[in-house]
Protein backbone atom coordinates (compact mmCIF):
# COMPACT_ATOMS: atom_id res chain seq x y z
CA UNK A 1 0.00 0.00 0.00
CA UNK A 2 2.85 2.39 0.86
CA UNK A 3 4.50 1.53 -2.43
CA UNK A 4 1.35 2.49 -4.34
CA UNK A 5 1.09 5.75 -2.39
CA UNK A 6 4.71 6.60 -3.21
CA UNK A 7 4.06 5.87 -6.90
CA UNK A 8 1.00 8.13 -6.90
CA UNK A 9 2.93 10.92 -5.23
CA UNK A 10 5.64 10.61 -7.88
CA UNK A 11 3.07 10.76 -10.68
CA UNK A 12 1.45 13.87 -9.21
CA UNK A 13 4.83 15.57 -8.86
CA UNK A 14 5.77 14.75 -12.44
CA UNK A 15 2.44 16.01 -13.73
CA UNK A 16 2.82 19.25 -11.81
CA UNK A 17 6.27 19.82 -13.30
CA UNK A 18 4.98 19.10 -16.80
CA UNK A 19 2.01 21.43 -16.43
CA UNK A 20 4.19 24.24 -15.07
CA UNK A 21 6.83 24.00 -17.75
CA UNK A 22 4.39 23.76 -20.65
CA UNK A 23 2.17 26.53 -19.29
CA UNK A 24 5.13 28.86 -18.84
CA UNK A 25 6.23 28.34 -22.44
CA UNK A 26 2.80 28.64 -24.03
CA UNK A 27 0.73 30.89 -21.74
CA UNK A 28 0.87 33.84 -24.11
CA UNK A 29 -0.85 32.02 -26.98
CA UNK A 30 -3.18 29.43 -25.48
CA UNK A 31 -6.28 31.31 -24.30
CA UNK A 32 -8.88 33.27 -26.25
CA UNK A 33 -12.03 35.15 -25.30
CA UNK A 34 -14.02 34.67 -28.49
CA UNK A 35 -16.74 37.33 -28.51
CA UNK A 36 -17.99 36.32 -31.96
CA UNK A 37 -18.81 32.79 -30.77
CA UNK A 38 -19.41 33.80 -27.12
CA UNK A 39 -17.00 31.25 -25.66
CA UNK A 40 -13.79 31.23 -23.67
CA UNK A 41 -11.36 28.86 -25.35
CA UNK A 42 -8.02 27.57 -24.06
CA UNK A 43 -5.39 25.09 -25.20
CA UNK A 44 -3.81 22.91 -22.52
CA UNK A 45 -0.51 21.13 -23.09
CA UNK A 46 1.28 18.29 -21.33
CA UNK A 47 4.28 16.05 -21.94
CA UNK A 48 5.01 12.57 -20.66
CA UNK A 49 8.05 11.83 -18.49
CA UNK A 50 10.99 10.26 -20.31
CA UNK A 51 10.89 7.20 -18.06
CA UNK A 52 7.25 6.27 -18.75
CA UNK A 53 7.09 2.46 -18.87
CA UNK A 54 4.98 2.12 -22.01
CA UNK A 55 3.91 4.39 -24.88
CA UNK A 56 0.30 4.02 -23.77
CA UNK A 57 1.07 5.14 -20.22
CA UNK A 58 3.15 8.03 -21.55
CA UNK A 59 0.25 9.22 -23.69
CA UNK A 60 -2.19 8.91 -20.79
CA UNK A 61 0.07 10.91 -18.46
CA UNK A 62 0.61 13.59 -21.10
CA UNK A 63 -3.15 13.87 -21.61
CA UNK A 64 -3.78 14.23 -17.87
CA UNK A 65 -1.15 16.95 -17.70
CA UNK A 66 -2.72 18.76 -20.66
CA UNK A 67 -6.16 18.68 -19.07
CA UNK A 68 -4.77 19.98 -15.77
CA UNK A 69 -3.03 22.78 -17.66
CA UNK A 70 -6.28 23.51 -19.52
CA UNK A 71 -8.28 23.88 -16.30
CA UNK A 72 -5.64 26.20 -14.83
CA UNK A 73 -5.63 28.37 -17.93
CA UNK A 74 -9.42 28.35 -18.10
CA UNK A 75 -9.65 29.68 -14.56
CA UNK A 76 -7.32 32.54 -15.46
CA UNK A 77 -9.06 33.31 -18.76
CA UNK A 78 -12.58 33.30 -17.27
CA UNK A 79 -11.42 35.60 -14.47
CA UNK A 80 -10.49 38.20 -17.07
CA UNK A 81 -13.86 38.27 -18.88
CA UNK A 82 -15.55 41.69 -18.61
CA UNK A 83 -19.05 41.40 -17.16
CA UNK A 84 -19.75 45.08 -17.76
CA UNK A 85 -17.75 48.26 -18.21
CA UNK A 86 -16.54 48.28 -14.61
CA UNK A 87 -16.49 44.63 -13.48
CA UNK A 88 -14.59 41.50 -14.46
CA UNK A 89 -15.53 37.97 -13.43
CA UNK A 90 -12.64 38.00 -10.98
CA UNK A 91 -13.94 41.16 -9.30
CA UNK A 92 -17.44 39.69 -9.05
CA UNK A 93 -16.08 36.47 -7.55
CA UNK A 94 -13.98 38.31 -4.97
CA UNK A 95 -17.02 40.22 -3.75
CA UNK A 96 -19.33 37.19 -3.42
CA UNK A 97 -18.74 33.66 -2.15
CA UNK A 98 -21.81 32.51 -4.09
CA UNK A 99 -20.47 33.90 -7.36
CA UNK A 100 -17.04 32.40 -6.68
CA UNK A 101 -18.59 28.96 -6.14
CA UNK A 102 -20.65 29.23 -9.33
CA UNK A 103 -17.68 30.41 -11.38
CA UNK A 104 -15.59 27.51 -10.07
CA UNK A 105 -18.32 25.08 -11.12
CA UNK A 106 -18.42 26.59 -14.62
CA UNK A 107 -14.63 26.29 -14.98
CA UNK A 108 -14.68 22.70 -13.74
CA UNK A 109 -17.36 21.95 -16.31
CA UNK A 110 -15.19 23.10 -19.21
CA UNK A 111 -15.76 20.92 -22.26
CA UNK A 112 -12.97 19.30 -24.24
CA UNK A 113 -13.78 20.06 -27.88
CA UNK A 114 -10.69 18.52 -29.48
CA UNK A 115 -7.44 16.78 -28.54
CA UNK A 116 -4.38 15.53 -30.35
CA UNK A 117 -0.72 14.58 -30.07
CA UNK A 118 1.56 17.47 -31.07
CA UNK A 119 5.13 16.31 -31.43
CA UNK A 120 6.27 15.18 -27.99
CA UNK A 121 3.34 16.84 -26.23
CA UNK A 122 -0.42 16.39 -25.94
CA UNK A 123 -2.92 19.18 -26.68
CA UNK A 124 -6.49 19.59 -25.49
CA UNK A 125 -8.77 22.44 -26.57
CA UNK A 126 -11.36 23.34 -23.93
CA UNK A 127 -14.29 25.74 -24.00
CA UNK A 128 -16.68 27.39 -21.57
CA UNK A 129 -19.80 29.20 -22.89
CA UNK A 130 -20.44 32.79 -21.92
CA UNK A 131 -24.21 32.30 -22.18
CA UNK A 132 -26.64 29.42 -21.88
CA UNK A 133 -26.86 26.47 -19.49
CA UNK A 134 -23.95 26.36 -17.00
CA UNK A 135 -22.45 29.51 -18.44
CA UNK A 136 -20.40 32.42 -17.15
CA UNK A 137 -23.46 34.66 -17.39
CA UNK A 138 -25.46 32.34 -15.15
CA UNK A 139 -22.64 32.42 -12.60
CA UNK A 140 -22.06 36.17 -12.37
CA UNK A 141 -25.18 38.02 -13.50
CA UNK A 142 -27.73 38.54 -10.76
CA UNK A 143 -31.46 38.72 -11.37
CA UNK A 144 -32.68 42.36 -11.16
CA UNK A 145 -35.47 43.19 -8.73
CA UNK A 146 -37.69 44.30 -11.60
CA UNK A 147 -37.62 44.90 -15.35
CA UNK A 148 -37.40 48.60 -16.12
CA UNK A 149 -39.34 49.98 -19.08
CA UNK A 150 -37.44 51.33 -22.08
CA UNK A 151 -37.26 55.13 -21.95
CA UNK A 152 -39.40 57.34 -24.13
CA UNK A 153 -37.81 59.16 -27.06
CA UNK A 154 -36.48 62.62 -26.28
CA UNK A 155 -39.43 64.85 -27.17
CA UNK A 156 -37.33 67.85 -28.19
CA UNK A 157 -35.38 65.92 -30.87
CA UNK A 158 -37.01 64.57 -34.01
CA UNK A 159 -36.18 60.93 -34.74
CA UNK A 160 -34.07 60.21 -37.80
CA UNK A 161 -36.37 60.49 -40.84
CA UNK A 162 -33.79 58.56 -42.84
CA UNK A 163 -32.40 55.65 -40.87
CA UNK A 164 -28.67 56.30 -40.86
CA UNK A 165 -26.29 53.61 -41.98
CA UNK A 166 -22.79 54.99 -41.52
CA UNK A 167 -21.42 53.16 -44.60
CA UNK A 168 -22.42 52.19 -48.12
CA UNK A 169 -22.04 48.52 -47.13
CA UNK A 170 -25.01 48.77 -44.77
CA UNK A 171 -27.41 50.82 -46.90
CA UNK A 172 -29.44 47.95 -48.30
CA UNK A 173 -33.06 47.14 -47.64
CA UNK A 174 -35.53 49.28 -45.70
CA UNK A 175 -32.81 50.61 -43.41
CA UNK A 176 -32.74 53.58 -45.80
CA UNK A 177 -36.51 54.05 -45.90
CA UNK A 178 -38.19 57.33 -44.92
CA UNK A 179 -40.60 57.58 -42.02
CA UNK A 180 -42.71 60.50 -40.81
CA UNK A 181 -41.37 62.01 -37.59
CA UNK A 182 -42.55 60.12 -34.53
CA UNK A 183 -43.93 57.18 -36.49
CA UNK A 184 -42.46 53.72 -36.94
CA UNK A 185 -41.64 52.13 -40.25
CA UNK A 186 -42.07 48.75 -38.54
CA UNK A 187 -40.96 45.28 -39.55
CA UNK A 188 -37.39 45.48 -38.31
CA UNK A 189 -36.02 42.18 -37.03
CA UNK A 190 -33.09 43.51 -35.02
CA UNK A 191 -30.60 46.30 -34.44
CA UNK A 192 -27.07 46.60 -35.80
CA UNK A 193 -24.88 49.29 -34.24
CA UNK A 194 -21.85 49.97 -36.41
CA UNK A 195 -18.93 50.72 -34.08
CA UNK A 196 -16.13 49.96 -36.50
CA UNK A 197 -13.13 52.23 -36.18
CA UNK A 198 -14.03 53.23 -32.60
CA UNK A 199 -12.06 50.50 -30.77
CA UNK A 200 -15.06 48.95 -29.05
CA UNK A 201 -14.26 46.76 -26.00
CA UNK A 202 -16.69 43.80 -25.78
CA UNK A 203 -18.43 43.06 -22.47
CA UNK A 204 -21.11 40.59 -21.42
CA UNK A 205 -23.55 43.30 -20.30
CA UNK A 206 -23.22 46.35 -22.55
CA UNK A 207 -25.54 49.33 -22.73
CA UNK A 208 -26.46 51.74 -25.52
CA UNK A 209 -26.70 55.47 -24.81
CA UNK A 210 -27.86 58.56 -26.63
CA UNK A 211 -25.52 61.52 -26.88
CA UNK A 212 -27.21 63.16 -23.90
CA UNK A 213 -25.85 60.33 -21.76
CA UNK A 214 -29.23 58.61 -21.33
CA UNK A 215 -29.21 54.78 -21.54
CA UNK A 216 -31.73 53.50 -24.07
CA UNK A 217 -30.86 49.78 -23.83
CA UNK A 218 -29.49 47.96 -20.81
CA UNK A 219 -29.50 44.84 -18.67
CA UNK A 220 -32.40 45.95 -16.47
CA UNK A 221 -34.69 46.49 -19.49
CA UNK A 222 -34.60 42.78 -20.36
CA UNK A 223 -35.88 39.43 -19.18
CA UNK A 224 -33.14 37.89 -17.00
CA UNK A 225 -33.51 34.35 -18.32
CA UNK A 226 -33.27 35.60 -21.90
CA UNK A 227 -30.09 37.54 -21.12
CA UNK A 228 -28.45 34.52 -19.49
CA UNK A 229 -29.47 32.29 -22.38
CA UNK A 230 -28.55 34.58 -25.29
CA UNK A 231 -26.60 37.54 -23.95
CA UNK A 232 -27.59 41.15 -24.54
CA UNK A 233 -25.78 41.57 -27.85
CA UNK A 234 -23.64 39.72 -30.33
CA UNK A 235 -20.33 40.96 -31.72
CA UNK A 236 -19.36 40.69 -35.36
CA UNK A 237 -16.72 41.91 -37.79
CA UNK A 238 -19.05 42.56 -40.72
CA UNK A 239 -22.67 42.42 -41.85
CA UNK A 240 -22.42 38.81 -42.98
CA UNK A 241 -21.70 37.76 -39.38
CA UNK A 242 -24.59 39.81 -37.95
CA UNK A 243 -27.25 37.12 -38.41
CA UNK A 244 -28.51 37.60 -34.86
CA UNK A 245 -30.20 40.83 -36.02
CA UNK A 246 -32.33 38.92 -38.54
CA UNK A 247 -33.07 39.49 -42.19
CA UNK A 248 -34.25 43.11 -41.93
CA UNK A 249 -32.14 44.89 -39.30
CA UNK A 250 -32.30 48.55 -38.37
CA UNK A 251 -28.75 49.84 -38.88
CA UNK A 252 -27.32 52.85 -37.06
CA UNK A 253 -23.83 54.24 -36.62
CA UNK A 254 -22.34 54.88 -33.17
CA UNK A 255 -21.02 58.44 -32.86
CA UNK A 256 -18.74 57.58 -29.94
CA UNK A 257 -18.19 55.15 -27.06
CA UNK A 258 -18.38 55.54 -23.29
CA UNK A 259 -17.77 53.48 -20.15
CA UNK A 260 -14.21 52.44 -21.01
CA UNK A 261 -15.14 52.11 -24.69
CA UNK A 262 -17.62 49.33 -23.98
CA UNK A 263 -20.93 51.13 -24.60
CA UNK A 264 -21.95 52.63 -27.98
CA UNK A 265 -23.36 56.15 -28.08
CA UNK A 266 -25.94 57.09 -30.73
CA UNK A 267 -27.08 60.50 -31.86
CA UNK A 268 -30.26 61.36 -30.01
CA UNK A 269 -32.13 61.35 -33.33
CA UNK A 270 -30.99 57.81 -34.08
CA UNK A 271 -31.65 56.71 -30.49
CA UNK A 272 -35.19 58.07 -30.80
CA UNK A 273 -35.65 56.12 -34.03
CA UNK A 274 -34.42 52.92 -32.35
CA UNK A 275 -36.89 53.37 -29.47
CA UNK A 276 -39.78 54.11 -31.83
CA UNK A 277 -39.05 51.09 -34.00
CA UNK A 278 -38.62 48.86 -30.95
CA UNK A 279 -42.06 49.94 -29.81
CA UNK A 280 -43.41 48.49 -33.06
CA UNK A 281 -41.22 45.40 -33.48
CA UNK A 282 -39.74 44.67 -29.99
CA UNK A 283 -36.34 43.60 -31.31
CA UNK A 284 -34.59 45.04 -28.25
CA UNK A 285 -36.81 42.96 -25.96
CA UNK A 286 -35.71 39.89 -27.95
CA UNK A 287 -32.01 40.90 -27.61
CA UNK A 288 -31.65 40.82 -31.40
CA UNK A 289 -28.76 43.27 -31.19
CA UNK A 290 -25.35 43.14 -32.88
CA UNK A 291 -22.36 45.44 -32.49
CA UNK A 292 -19.96 45.65 -35.41
CA UNK A 293 -16.37 46.23 -34.28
Amino acid sequence: MRRISRMMATVVAVLSIMVFSMASALAATTSTIDWNDSVVRVAGYGVAPANARTPGLARLMARRAAIADGYRQMAEAVAGVSVDADTTVEMAAVSSDVVRTHVSAVVNGARIVSERVVGDSYEVIMEVPMFGVRSIAGAVMGRPDRIEAFPSPVASVAPSPILTTGSAESSKGSSAASAPAGRAIGGFTGLIVDCRGLDLNPVMSPAVYNDNGQPIYGYKNLDYDKVVENGMAGYAKDMDQARRAGSNPLIVRAVSLMKHNSCPVLSTADANRVLIENGASHFLDKTNVVFLR
